[in-house]
């Protein structure tokens, strides 16, 4: 058997090093806007049909949970709407860091009330969500002084 092989083309003269350095950042980044985009996306949906949704049309599993906690039928419908909120805030863009910050604290509220009262069932379920809202936080801070400049030009 023969084998051929190809001639290396050396790198381009005219394009730097440095440019293509730049291009690799720039779809980088890009790339990591719609990952951030898509995971965004995917907790809003959590939080409005898998959270929020049985809580407001009073599925019996919910019911049963808030009921043995105590909190009845407004302290659900109120975590539902909190939720809902918050789920759909995640993609207003102007809203989005705070809306992350605070699911995360209604998390660390889930997470006392799992460890308490449920005994630690579920407990990694709000641990689990904390870290991407912290990140979605994080990564759209800048967002939030926006929010403040529309906050106090209507005052």
């Amino acid at each position: 058997m023969s084998e051929t092989t190809a001639p290396t083309a050396a790198p381009a003269a005219s394009a730097p090093a440095s440019v293509v350095v730049a291009e690799s950042a720039t779809a980088r980044g890009r790339r990591a806007r719609i990952a951030l985009r898509g995971l965004q996306v995917l907790l809003a949906l959590f939080y409005v049909i898998a959270s929020a949704l049985p809580k407001l049309i009073a599925h019996a599993s919910a019911v049963e949970s808030f009921e043995e906690l105590g909190w009845g039928s407004a302290g659900m419908y109120t975590i539902g709407v909190l939720e809902l909120a918050g789920g759909v805030a995640l993609l207003i863009p102007v809203l989005q860091s705070v809306a992350a910050m605070a699911l995360g604290a209604l998390m660390v509220g889930a997470f006392v009330v799992q460890v308490t009262a449920f005994d630690g069932q579920y407990a990694a379920t709000p641990l689990i969500l904390i870290v991407p809202l912290a990140l979605i936080a994080w990564a759209r801070r800048g967002h939030n002084a926006d929010l403040m400049r529309l906050l106090t030009r209507q005052a």
